[in-house]
């Protein structure tokens, strides 16, 4: 099971975007498809861990512990820490944080070496897995590598009891490179069917829609 130190909110004005998203799938006739299980497809899609907003940070700045800090990222994606002001963090990985601190620290420091730890983690949007609908508590949770919809459902507390399980629908890509797939929550998750817990991907979101009845 994965244990998530953080699960970060999405937006009010993003969640709308997604449920208009999600009702032109659920209602628009498309084809659905099986969810891929190629766990290996995953395991090479899974990107390096981009900084986001609200992420906290360890800055380790060798022999110089006057200058090595705990921060938070801003809400703007920016840090503050001694000597450098306003730097950009999010949408950079940790050791490309470390390499653009060391360039700006050179002017008052010999040499310095800097290390960036990311000890709770946020992330950026584009590597958040989105629930959405009759889920027990439907959140923007961070991409972890080997996630899967399991992982997924334990982070979420499970199914509503007017969760329509087997007609959930995961959907992955942008525009025309958008695919939607039919998932079987129910048989995963109230008959034990393990063939229907398939990997996750980085910006997928899970659409759970209400049962009819």
């Amino acid at each position: 099971m994965i244990k998530f130190t953080k699960l970060v909110r999405f937006t009010a004005i993003g969640a709308v975007g997604l449920a208009i998203s999600a009702c032109g799938v659920l209602s628009g006739g498309e084809a659905m498809r099986a969810a891929p299980m190629d766990a290996q497809l995953a395991a090479e899609s899974s990107p390096d861990y981009l900084i986001g907003p609200l992420d906290q940070l360890e800055i380790f700045v060798w022999r110089a512990p006057e200058l090595s800090t705990n921060i938070t990222v801003r809400p703007d994606g920016r840090i503050s820490t001694p000597l450098v002001e306003d730097m950009v963090a999010s949408g950079k990985t940790p050791s490309a944080l470390a390499r653009d601190l060391e360039g700006a620290l050179r002017t008052y420091v010999k040499s310095p070496e800097v290390t960036v730890i990311v000890s709770n983690f946020s992330s950026t949007f584009d590597q958040q897995v989105r629930v959405l609908g009759e889920a027990q508590q439907p959140i923007a949770l961070p991409y972890q590598a080997g996630m899967t919809t399991l992982d997924v459902m334990v982070a979420v507390g499970g199914l509503t009891e007017f969760a329509a399980g087997n007609k959930a629908v995961l959907i992955r890509g942008k525009g025309e490179d958008r695919v939607s797939y039919r998932l079987r929550l129910n048989d995963l998750l109230r008959k034990g069917n393990i063939s229907a817990n398939v990997p996750v991907l980085p910006g997928d979101v899970i659409l759970i829609p209400e049962s009819a009845f």
